[in-house]
This record gives structure tokens, C-alpha cells and sequence, in this order.
């Protein structure tokens, strides 16, 4: 059994970070009513509040009184944040705190209806060697989850049927995503602000840290962000496809046909070039040429063509929707379960009978 002042002290610190805030920006934000040094002893499981005090740590943290007492049964293990150097420490662990926070909920609601989902990674037993084995691998991939040549209509729903729990955390721009593991269950964090092909493109660059074993004395960690991303490329798109969609070996391409395969598959005009490249259908001298334009043309932040599919995480809503509706969990629990306020929920419910 847990020390009740630890399991305080625990939440404290997970609620203070999720909000981004250092122990001296808490205690301003409570208009002085706790000090700081009060707080820190909190943290370091030294003390505990008084009902009061937890009341306004509660309105100041935006978290019910239950919170700051339940066992923490989630720790997210061996991540890797891309881009981390653009963000800060505090963006960085308010992201985390915050997967963590959903990863509990989920577990929860999983093990209330028992429906949970085991993850089988099929490159489980293959070593990358080469660069050219990423398209090998993204071959056997696909057919394990028995996807065939087509597109991939939904990239997220895909990773959620395959037992991975996606997060879409309400981040700074410069965030793109991250995976890691909670036990043996695959945890993937997304930016939610992301447009679809985005988002497409960084679920499966963050599905190859998940799936891909490289040789240890063939690939430095820049190689291997760069074949998670070639993956991406190969899934989104594999070889045989791309090939005959991109018209062979090219020296010049119209804009408008890139936009065409944007729609069509996915996949951002910018990383259909960079997959080109890979696969040897156009030089060097000719990537540099694309990326020059496109950037003049003001398509490196502001690229022409929309996918029309959005990419969501539906699944933990739905458990908790359908949990909800046939009463398997009382409208509180759900309204808890979903993080937002009973009357949010009631209404997100919608009930047809």
C-alpha cells in the first residue's frame, strides 16, 4: 500500500507539469495563499494540505480533489521526442505528464470493458543492415496487417486497431511527436494541430522507432531518424506504387502532379520528392532545385493539396461512449474517464434512446 503522502506528492508534481508550471509559478498563480516552500514540501511527500489549501491547488491545477490521491499505475519508458532541441524542458514534460495522464484513463476504461488490445510487431525478428531493407521491411509489414498496394485511408485508426495508444497532445508548433512504451504496450504522441498528412507521415516515422531493430555499428541514431522516415514513405506509398504513380526516373515535375499524389495517398509534396530521391527517380541536383522553389513559393509552410481524411485518435472516445451508453459507467465516470466537465460530456453523449 502506497504512503499516502507519495501518492500526493506524485500527483502534485504530474498536475504542476502538466500545466507547465515551475513550483514559484504555482505558488504565484495561487495569489500567495501557499508558499513555495510549502509546495515543495508537498512534492517531496514531507507534508500534506489542509482541505482548504487542496481546494485552491485544485482550481489553480484544473484537477478534481480524487486525482491528487489515486495510485499512479502508468510510467512512460524509453522515449524519444523529435525535434527536442526547439522545445523547452517545461513543454517537454507537460507533453509527457500529459500522455501519462491519458494512458491511465485508457488502461482504465479497457480493463472496465475488457476489450484490450495486445501489440504483435511483425519485424519483430528482422535487422535492418542496409537502407534498402526499410522498403523490405515496410513489404512484410503491410502484409501482416494485410493491407496490400492500396493507401492507407487512416493512418491513426490503423495504429489503434494494431494494440498502439496515440495521444493528440495540445502542443507548441515546433512538436511533431514521439513513441515510447508503458510496460509492453507501444505509446505514440501526436500533435493534434497537425494537418492529416502531418500527421500520416510522423505516425509512421514514429511507428518505425517502435518496429525497426537496426545493426548497432551500421547506423548512428541521425541514420536511423532518417530510415524511420524513409518507412514512413514506404508505407505510405510502396515502391511498385510510387514508381508507376511518379512516372519513372523525372529531371522535371509539375507542381500540380505532386498536389495529385498528395490527395490521393496521403503524403506531403515535400516527402513524396524526399521519397523519389530514396528510391533513386530523381537526382540530387533535382531535390535541391524542388526544395528551392517550394520554399520561394511559400509551400514549405503553406503546401497546396489537402487529404481529405482527418486523421483523429477515436478510440479511447468511443470505449467511453459506448461504456456511457450502456451503463456500464455512470455519466461521472465518463465525464472523468474524458477529462472534461459532467455537462461537456452529456452533451458530447448525445443519447438516441
Amino acid at each position: 500500500m502506497n504512503d499516502p503522502k507519495q501518492t500526493f506528492a506524485q500527483r502534485l508534481t504530474q498536475a504542476r507539469k502538466m500545466r507547465g508550471l515551475s513550483l514559484r509559478a504555482l505558488a504565484d498563480k495561487m495569489g500567495g495563499q501557499v508558499s513555495y516552500n510549502a509546495l515543495h514540501k508537498y512534492e517531496l511527500g514531507r507534508m500534506m494540505p489542509d482541505s482548504k489549501v487542496l481546494l485552491v491547488l485544485c482550481d489553480a491545477l484544473g484537477r478534481k480533489p480524487d486525482f491528487f490521491f489515486r495510485e499512479s499505475t502508468v510510467k512512460l519508458e524509453t522515449i524519444e521526442f523529435r525535434k527536442r532541441a526547439s522545445l523547452g524542458a517545461k513543454p517537454l514534460a507537460a507533453i509527457r505528464e500529459s500522455a501519462t495522464d491519458f494512458l491511465e484513463r485508457y488502461r482504465e476504461i479497457e480493463e472496465l470493458l475488457n476489450v484490450p488490445v495486445a501489440f504483435c510487431n511483425p519485424l519483430a525478428d528482422s535487422v535492418l543492415h542496409e537502407a534498402r531493407d526499410v522498403d523490405t521491411a515496410a513489404v512484410k509489414l503491410r502484409h501482416a496487417w494485410k493491407l496490400g498496394l492500396d493507401p492507407i485511408p487512416n493512418v491513426v485508426a490503423l495504429l489503434e486497431e494494431q494494440g498502439i495508444k496515440v495521444f493528440e497532445a495540445d502542443a507548441p508548433e515546433s512538436f511533431e511527436g514521439f513513441a515510447g512504451h508503458s510496460g509492453e504496450t507501444p505509446v505514440m504522441v501526436l500533435n493534434q494541430k497537425r494537418p492529416s498528412d502531418r500527421k500520416r507521415l510522423t505516425a509512421l516515422h514514429e511507428l518505425g522507432h517502435l518496429v525497426l531493430r537496426f545493426h548497432d555499428r551500421l547506423f548512428s541514431a541521425k541514420d536511423q531518424e532518417r530510415l524511420c522516415h524513409a518507412l514512413a514513405g514506404a508505407l505510405l506509398i510502396p515502391e511498385s506504387v510510387f514508381v508507376e504513380s511518379f512516372g519513372g526516373h523525372r529531371e522535371q515535375i509539375a507542381a500540380r502532379e505532386l498536389v495529385e499524389m498528395k490527395v490521393r495517398f496521403g503524403m506531403s509534396c515535400q516527402a513524396i520528392m524526399m521519397r523519389a530521391r530514396h528510391l533513386g527517380l530523381v537526382s540530387q541536383s533535382t531535390l535541391q532545385r524542388f526544395f528551392i522553389l517550394w520554399r520561394k513559393w511559400g509551400y514549405d509552410r503553406n503546401e497546396p493539396g489537402v487529404y481529405p481524411v482527418l486523421e483523429q485518435a477515436e478510440r479511447f472516445k468511443s470505449l467511453v461512449f459506448r461504456a456511457a451508453a450502456n451503463e456500464e459507467i455512470t455519466l461521472s465516470k465518463g465525464a472523468y474517464l474524458m477529462d472534461q466537465p459532467l455537462v461537456e460530456f452529456r452533451e458530447q453523449l448525445q443519447l438516441l434512446a
